[in-house]
């Protein structure tokens, strides 16, 4: 049976990370951010070969190491472009918030946590929207003047409408 040798104490790091991590939201710096925008930060083409898996921060406190997970064959590609990967991590953040990056290896297939599917999931067709949602959703934007902003609020009035109209349908 082995015994524990801290005697009650534990250590530095695991007593200021949650500080340290507050710190660094202050400034702007935010893990999730990282995780859900991975594609736009770092490009399709290195999001396709990799995926963020974890961010620590460091003993020292000074920036933070960001762990990336990739299969085996494109691993050794991906450590030559650690330097431009952290850069444009530290670019969308405007100060060095990631100070190191980790990269690890896993096969496509093995363990639920470690399956390395890097493309996105397909997104799902919207449903058909009915004209007449369709023409109520461009009357309620038609005073906006900017042709890419109507577009786009049109499109999301239609799908509000789409869903409110359904939502209806099922309460009724």
């Amino acid at each position: 049976m082995r015994r524990a040798t801290t005697k009650g104490f534990a250590r530095t790091s695991t007593l200021l990370r949650d500080r340290i991590r507050k710190a660094g939201e202050s400034r702007g710096f935010s893990v999730a951010k990282v995780l859900t925008h991975w594609a736009e930060i770092v490009g399709q083409d290195m999001a396709s070969q990799c995926r963020p898996v974890d961010v620590k921060y460091g003993r020292g406190g000074f920036g933070a190491t960001l762990t990336v997970l990739t299969t085996g064959p494109l691993a050794p590609m991906l450590e030559m472009q650690k330097e431009q990967m952290r850069q444009k991590v530290n670019a969308v953040y405007g100060y060095n918030a990631i100070s190191a990056v980790r990269i690890t290896q896993t096969a496509p297939v093995g363990f639920a946590e470690g399956q390395a599917q890097f493309t996105p999931a397909p997104t799902a067709q919207p449903e058909a929207i009915a004209p007449e949602v369709r023409a109520k959703a461009r009357d309620t934007v038609s005073p906006v003047a900017d042709d890419g902003l109507r577009d786009a609020l049109e499109r999301m009035a239609a799908n509000i409408y789409a869903n409110t109209k359904n939502v209806r349908k099922a309460d009724s």
